[in-house]
């Protein structure tokens, strides 16, 4: 007999989530240390709004 395991429907999510996360957070820290030209609404576009809208198309 063949048995399904059971695992977690949303772990790929949970994944996807925490590796956005952490290049977010890397990204962040690069742009900050480096003292790179980019200005407040388009450092906060690139690291805030552009995750948001990859993980509300990802089905």
């Amino acid at each position: 007999m063949t048995e399904m395991s059971k695992h977690n429907r949303l772990l790929p999510w949970y994944v996807g989530i925490a590796v956005i996360f952490a290049a977010v957070i890397y990204l962040g820290y690069l742009m900050r240390a480096t003292n790179c030209g980019i200005s407040t609404p388009m450092a906060f576009i690139v690291l805030g709004i552009m995750p948001v809208v990859y993980l509300e198309h990802v089905h």
